[in-house]
Order: structure tokens, then sequence, then C-alpha cells
């Protein structure tokens, strides 16, 4: 029979190794997965956001997919990331390209210019990982800090394309622009100018009619319309009806934000206008009627158009550029982590 010191020293020593497998288990490269809770702030005179309970915002998230936003990584050929056509600095869009803002998406429930998917962040994050970029997920997993940063974030040391969704979905929500000028005035912090006050009161009238489409404080319903861009719906125009073959869906896209709108330069899904004066006379006088165009377009009084006149051009203008919000645009938290 073996001495009881004997035995005692041997299960000692199965304990500790038992311990130290667990903590390598547990403390991938230095990682330990204990997620901190992250606050996202909401602009006070914002709605209260959903947050899905198997994708709760974390530091440890939110790190994760600002760095793959940034990233050539996720492209099969390394050669683009989100950030490449979504630059910070004109509000994460590109200004002469038609591509939609990465703007206050944390409350949008279509996504793409045609409404191509519907449902979460998740859900656009995983088409964006899996469908557009396609990206090769093994090239994550040989690399020095993206194994530690999936295991921190979601405690699964293997990156996955479903836990790069959930990562750049974080980083999404809290990518909110919400300090502009219009804001501060509706917060009562400024006064409008003349210019500012007359172009906001035609905003929120009737007379300029965009606040049905375009509503506060979000500044769009992310909902799919019909505005009137066409007649004849062929190829890419022929938006949401290429999604779902209803002909009552012709020419609809989803409404985008009017927040940094002023930053560019390529309007409309096609980028058919160039200037935010090109945009209020097409509304003035380029409606152009069809079955699925949206009834608010040829509300009593508006068949022929909102006809605005210069002046009142030139003041919807002013009201649109209270939008640019430079904190956003400025916001060293949202900036490329490489730098």
């Amino acid at each position: 029979m073996k001495h009881p010191a004997i035995i005692f020293a041997l299960i000692l020593f199965a304990a500790m190794m038992l311990f130290f497998s667990c903590s390598k288990e547990d403390d991938h490269n230095g990682a330990n997965y204990s997620p901190t809770p992250y606050s996202i702030q909401i602009p006070p005179h914002f709605p209260i956001p959903e947050i899905p309970e198997n994708n709760k915002t974390t530091v440890e998230g939110v790190r994760l997919g600002r760095m793959l936003y940034y990233d050539n990584l996720l492209h099969p050929s390394g050669s683009m990331a989100c950030a490449t056509c979504h630059l910070q600095s004109f509000g994460f869009c590109t200004p002469t390209n038609n591509v939609m803002p990465h703007t206050n998406l944390i409350y949008s429930s279509n996504f793409l210019w045609n409404g191509k998917v519907s449902g979460t962040l998740e859900d656009i994050m995983k088409f964006e990982v899996e469908e557009f970029f396609q990206a090769d997920m093994n090239k994550f997993k040989d690399h020095s800090q993206y194994p530690r940063l999936f295991y921190e974030a979601f405690g699964n040391i293997t990156p996955t394309s479903e836990n790069a969704a959930k990562a750049l979905a974080q980083f999404f929500r809290v990518m909110i622009s919400g300090d502009s000028r219009f804001d501060k005035i509706i917060r009562h912090q400024i006064v409008p100018t003349l210019e500012e006050a007359t172009g906001m009161n035609l905003f929120f009238t009737e007379k300029g009619d965009c606040f049905h489409c375009h509503s506060m404080p979000l500044t769009s319903d992310y909902q799919m319309h019909n505005i009137g861009l066409d007649s004849v719906f062929v190829g890419v125009n022929a938006g949401h009806f290429n999604i779902s073959g209803n002909a009552a869906d012709k020419g609809k896209f989803r409404t985008p934000t009017l927040r940094n709108v002023a930053l560019q330069s390529s309007y409309m899904h096609d980028g058919r206008f160039t200037t935010l004066e090109e945009v209020i006379q097409f509304y003035n006088s380029g409606v152009k009627p069809s079955p699925s165009l949206d009834p608010i377009m040829t509300k009593p009084g508006k068949e022929n158009g909102l006809g605005l006149t210069a002046y009142q051009v030139q003041c919807l203008v002013a009201f649109l550029n209270t939008m640019t919000d430079t904190v956003f645009t400025n916001n060293p938290q949202l900036s490329s982590p490489f730098q």
C-alpha cells in the first residue's frame, strides 16, 4: 500500500495539472472571456433601440467589429474593406458613389437600396461577410491577433463568419449620428438662421412634404417607396420588384437618411443627381407617374410637383446643411484602429 504522503502528492499533482489545463483553455494567448457590457450613447431625443438578446453589445465585440470594418483581410484578395467605400469623413459613405451611408442603422430593419436584406444588423452583416465579401475566415485563424480578439468577444478562439457578422453588427450599433446643428436646434441649444428656419418649416409642412418619409429624428422611415424617379422600370431601376417579384414594388427603394447628406455629391440609388438643388428640383417638377408611384407623391395640390420658388429651394438646402454632424465624422472611437 502506498504511503499516504505519496497518494496526497499524486492527487495534488493531478489537481494542478487539471487547473493549468483549464487555465490554458480559458486563456488563449493571454485572452480571457469576460466580455464587458458596452453602454451605447443614445441621443436624448432618439428612440430606444432594440438589441438582440443573442448579441448584446460589449466592449470586446465593438472592438473586434471596428477592426473588421477597417481591415482588408475581410476581402478574399485583401483589396478592400467596408471602410473603402464608407468613409467616416463623409458620414460613412463615398461622396461620389451611391452607396448608402452607415449611419444610425441600429434602427433599420431594411437594408441596401432595394431592400434585398431585411431583419437585423446581424442579418445584413452575415450577408456582407458571406455573400458580398465572400470572406475566407481561414485567413483569420493563423492571424497574430484575431483568434484572441474573437475569443475575448465570443468565447470561441476559432474565427467564424457568424461571429464576424455579430461583431460588425455591434460596431454598427455604436455608429450613431445625433449631434448635428439640426439636433442642437431641436434641443433648443442654438437658434436657426432665417434661411434654416424657413427651410425647416418647408421640410415639416405639406409645402415641402419631406417629413413623411424622412421622419424625425432619424430622417428616414427605413421603408420602401417609389418616389417617381422613372415611369418605366428596367434592370436596377426596378428596385424592390427585383427582390419581391411584386409589380406593386416596381421603382421602390429604401428611404436614405438625410444625416450628413450635404457631404455627398451622389444622390438616389443610381447617383443620377449630384447636388441637393437637383434633388429638390426633381421633387419640384420631375416626378414621373406609374402604377406603383407612392400615393404621397400625388396628393391633392402635388400633381405638378411642389412648386417651390428659388428662394425656398435655397432655404431647404440651408436646412439640409444643418444635418452635418462633425462630431460623428470626427469621432476617434469610430475611426480606423490601424492609424
